[in-house]
């Protein structure tokens, strides 16, 4: 079975939702069923259902997120010597040469990858572009409008 990647970070913040469903939803939920059953006929009972639906999800979301954390090689990027080569894990200024815009992107897991944030997936065709180059090359993405060049302009290990 092949292992993701994920960072320290990101596997934290999945463990304190995982924390948060097992200890806060899971015992509010089924307080929830319980007074729903209070009510009496369970065919009728919308109160019930929506309870039983919402358990249904967080149970699924506990299976998910057990199953990424036992899948997942965490890959603390503190301790990887620094350098001026994109590896995983990078937070990496990039310039789009075209437009002469400035773009800063952190290459991280497929889990922890959330574009308003500018963190990529390391699977994402412009963090496979950049990974393995360094500071000064010129890389080109290939996109659906056609290939973009971006030069690094800084690498930073965080």
């Amino acid at each position: 079975m092949q292992k993701n990647p994920m960072t320290v970070e990101g596997a934290e913040k999945l463990r304190k939702e995982l924390d948060n469903l097992k200890k806060v939803e899971r015992p509010r939920i089924v307080a929830a069923i319980a007074e729903a059953r209070a009510h009496g006929d369970l065919k009728e009972n919308a109160e019930y259902h929506a309870a039983r639906e919402q358990q249904s999800f967080a149970e699924g979301r506990i299976q998910e997120i057990e199953g990424k954390l036992g899948n997942a090689q965490i890959i603390d990027i503190t301790k990887i010597p620094q350098g001026d080569k994109v590896i995983f894990g990078s937070t990496v200024d990039i310039i789009n040469l075209d437009t002469d815009g400035t773009v800063t992107y952190t290459i991280v897991g497929d889990d922890e990858s959330d574009v308003k944030l500018n963190k990529i997936s390391y699977q994402s065709p412009i963090a496979r572009a950049l990974i393995g180059k360094e500071v000064g090359d010129i890389v080109v993405v290939k996109t659906p409008g056609g290939d973009v060049e971006y030069e690094i302009d800084d690498v930073k290990h965080i």
